[in-house]
């Protein structure tokens, strides 16, 4: 699980994140919502560690990464796996290199240890036989999949997802979500995934926390969002206005 606790994040005077409380499950599909510019971006990049706050508390199951020290941070950040928006896949390397990518950095794997590693994991996605390739060879959603099976190389504890289905078609948008469903479920994952695909959330999300202007707006079960929409103004315009996007 990931906690985290009055945490507080500015950039110059404007104040971006605002005391945020919210709890991330173990095993759990958890989903970050809400309206560009309302800081759940920024939410992810402290979780990760890209951006510090100036306050509170990032617990990753009770370790807190805002005090560690190098080595347990790397050590943390060895369990952590990134699924980037636009897959952030090296351009120059292959297929099977990108995916070996994270192993050569946190392993102690031999070459042939890593390319069985690679190999399961592109299977494990349902994408075989296309090691050599370059991304520039390959659809968009393979991309995806590329960028899940990277994810995923080292033996992770929490994925971190960031708009998984942009720039998709809605069909291969569905696969995606329901690879990143298995996954979570599979290896028992404590999976962040930030969006604003309302079809995403009703389909896979498990706990969902809505931000709004930098506060934690509301926070709980897709089966309680609906009766929360009716309750809360901004979740109400959020949510309508997500499907005309």
């Amino acid at each position: 699980m990931i906690e985290l606790i009055n945490v507080n994040k500015s950039f110059d005077d404007k104040h971006v994140l605002n005391d945020i409380n919210a709890q991330f499950l173990k095993g759990k599909n958890n989903l970050i919502i809400g309206a560009s510019g309302g800081g759940k971006s920024v939410m992810m990049k402290c979780m990760v560690g890209l951006e510090k706050p100036e306050s509170g508390k990032i617990l990753f199951d009770n370790r807190d990464m805002l005090s560690l020290d190098e080595q347990e941070m790397r050590e943390v950040r060895r369990e952590i796996g990134m699924l980037f928006q636009g897959t952030a896949l090296f351009d120059s390397l292959t297929v099977e290199q990108n995916i070996e990518f994270p192993l050569r950095m946190f392993s102690n794997m031999r070459a042939a240890e890593r390319r069985d590693r690679v190999n399961f994991c592109l299977k494990r996605v349902n994408l075989e036989n296309i090691n050599k390739k370059f991304p520039s060879e390959i659809s968009g959603g393979m991309k995806k999949r590329v960028g899940i099976a990277r994810a995923i190389a080292l033996d992770i504890k929490y994925l971190f997802c960031d708009e998984p289905n942009s720039g998709l078609d809605p069909i291969t948008s569905r696969l995606i979500d329901a690879l990143i469903d298995e996954i979570t479920k599979e290896y028992n994952i404590t999976n962040v995934i930030n969006s604003h695909d309302m079809k995403t959330v009703f389909d896979i999300g498990d706990h969902i926390i809505f931000i709004y202007k930098g506060h934690k707006k509301w926070e709980g079960s897709k089966d309680e969002l609906k009766h929360a929409q009716t309750e809360i103004q901004e979740l109400d315009e959020f949510i309508k206005a997500s499907y005309f996007q």
